[in-house]
């Protein structure tokens, strides 16, 4: 995802209200977040599809990443030689 430009992508909640294709197109066409305000306070981020696609693409991989980590902390871990020969015999079947 790019980067957030402050000057351009923090917007009050009552601007979006107004012209939220505008919105829309800034948000596809730049691929960044936009976030909106409402009395000063960020309220909401606004992503397009694809980069929140992205980005539940990534936590997912962290995820498996953790939960790796954990199982090898805890022993549960296979050695490299060992799970290189056992995806050549189950390659072999």
């Amino acid at each position: 995802m790019t980067k957030l430009r402050v000057d351009e992508d923090i917007r009050p909640l009552s601007d979006f209200r107004a012209g939220i294709a505008s919105f829309i197109k800034q948000i596809n066409e730049t691929h960044r977040p936009m976030v909106l305000t409402q009395r000063g306070r960020g309220v909401a981020v606004l992503v397009g599809v694809h980069e929140y696609q992205k980005m539940q693409q990534r936590l997912e991989l962290l995820e498996d990443i953790y939960r790796a980590e954990a199982q090898i902390e805890a022993g549960e871990g296979v050695p490299h030689v060992e799970a290189k020969n056992q995806l050549l015999r189950q390659l072999r079947q």
